[in-house]
């Protein structure tokens, strides 16, 4: 369904310019501590794991440094496992579940994997509660070559530099009420089309890729989540956000060509997790263990499928 585009910046049918982007950037504003919230927790882990900086963000480069973090003891006969959440800034438990994941269960599964893990990928968008970054541009829609987007530049680089493969992905995702309120209309509008309106799942799912899609890792990561949270039902014509569902909360994208996060390190196994934060049936808290629960799902299938 086709609604008229009602987004208060820009004329409808005509594509943002330089005047609208900066009008757009100018209506945002700080939210939220990436110091205090994402900072702080992972200084924390520098006792136990490698630390890097790996970039910072132009618009502040004190206030938003970009930061990895890896195994300690990097063994290269491992399978290396790449986790990498607020691609998304807005999308919190991504973040937090990255973290918490290094916090609480890493060590269980050191002598398996070698671990990667970019926390926040876009801290701008933390702070700012943003799925953009501040040029008006989807981080998530630039893991290409000569990215528009520097969080999603700075994070390639980052891999590609270590020098090593990556095995298996898990980019940690949410999907908001706020993805039909605010930014799909504001994407909309910034590309001078009419906001198509769409369900919001109520529930957890996983993305996978359509030309790798993996069915049995991404059952794993399902069952292992449905544990902590429930699973998002397809709606009325079999499909979630638009795609067919594949299996019980699983649909795929061809993230490469989309230029998806899940998509630019070319691994054996990869998902893009969705958390449903909005939902009355869960605390912020059990998004983050759904998130935690997703990474834990695909390690115990990668064991036991050695």
């Amino acid at each position: 369904m086709s609604t008229s585009n009602s987004f208060p910046i820009g004329t409808p049918g005509q594509p943002w310019g330089d005047e609208e982007k900066a009008q757009w950037l100018a209506s945002t504003s700080i939210k939220r501590s990436y110091k205090d919230d994402v900072l702080s927790k992972i200084d924390a882990l520098r006792d136990r794991f490698d630390v890097t900086q790996y970039g910072a963000l132009s618009i502040d480069r004190e206030r938003y440094p970009q930061f990895g973090i890896q195994s300690r003891n990097f063994d290269a006969s491992k399978p290396t496992m790449l986790i990498t959440g607020g691609v998304h800034g807005y999308e919190t438990s991504g973040v937090h579940g990255a973290l918490k994941f290094l916090e609480n269960e890493a060590d269980a599964f050191a002598e398996h994997f070698n671990f990667i893990v970019a926390p926040c990928v876009s801290p701008w968008g933390y702070e700012t509660i943003n799925r953009w970054n501040p040029i008006a541009v989807d981080p998530n829609r630039s893991f290409v070559e000569n990215s528009p987007s520097e969080e999603a530049a700075n994070v390639m680089a980052f891999v590609k530099g270590l020098g090593v493969g990556i095995f298996a992905h898990i980019d940690l995702h949410e999907t908001t009420d706020t993805d039909e309120s605010e930014f799909r209309p504001a994407l909309a509008a910034r590309d001078g089309k009419e906001y198509e309106e769409d369900i919001v799942p109520d529930g957890f799912y996983t993305v996978g890729d359509t030309e790798n899609p993996n069915p049995d890792f991404q059952k794993a990561i399902i069952d292992e989540v449905r544990t902590v949270t429930h699973i998002a039902p397809a709606d009325a014509d079999g499909n979630i956000i638009g795609s067919p569902v594949q299996q019980d909360g699983v649909i795929n994208y061809p993230l490469a060509s989309l230029g998806l996060c899940n998509g630019f390190t070319a691994c054996k196994f990869g998902t893009t997790t969705e958390v449903y934060p909005d939902s009355p049936k869960v605390t912020d808290e059990e998004c983050n263990d759904a998130q935690v629960a997703a990474i834990r799902g695909a390690l115990k299938y990668l064991i036991a499928a050695k």
